[in-house]
């Protein structure tokens, strides 16, 4: 399926590669299928790839792919920016703007798909 495109399924190998599940671990070709589906518009995949550019000490990296995803509505992404700012990372702009973006988003789904984005959300 991934290699078909599917943004699950690029997610999920990024996943088992990042976490080494019943694979070596290798956070390179972890960041590389994130990348696929973050390219396709997959929220958490974008987050992932914020975490791993966090993690390298990569921070204007980090805060732009968490922008992307909090805009996209993800509420993890908006507190890493916050804790991003408070480190002084992360501009009090680039906060406001997460917020907004993350607001706006919000705004714009409906009922039902921000019910399936919370299920989705939580059962990570």
């Amino acid at each position: 399926a991934a290699e078909l495109g599917s943004t699950k399924a690029l997610f999920n190998l990024g996943a088992a590669y990042y976490e080494g599940d019943d694979i070596q671990q290798d956070e390179a070709k972890a960041a590389e299928f994130f990348t696929k589906a973050a390219m396709q518009g997959h929220v958490l995949s974008r987050h992932n790839l914020g975490c791993i550019e966090g993690d390298k000490g990569n921070h204007d990296r980090a805060v732009r792919h968490f922008l992307i995803s909090a805009k996209m509505g993800d509420i993890d992404s908006v507190e890493n920016i916050r804790k991003a700012f408070i480190r002084g990372v992360a501009t009090k702009e680039q906060y406001a703007e997460a917020l907004k973006g993350y607001q706006d988003a919000v705004e714009e789904m409906k009922s039902h798909d921000r019910d399936e984005a919370k299920r989705i959300r939580n059962g990570r």
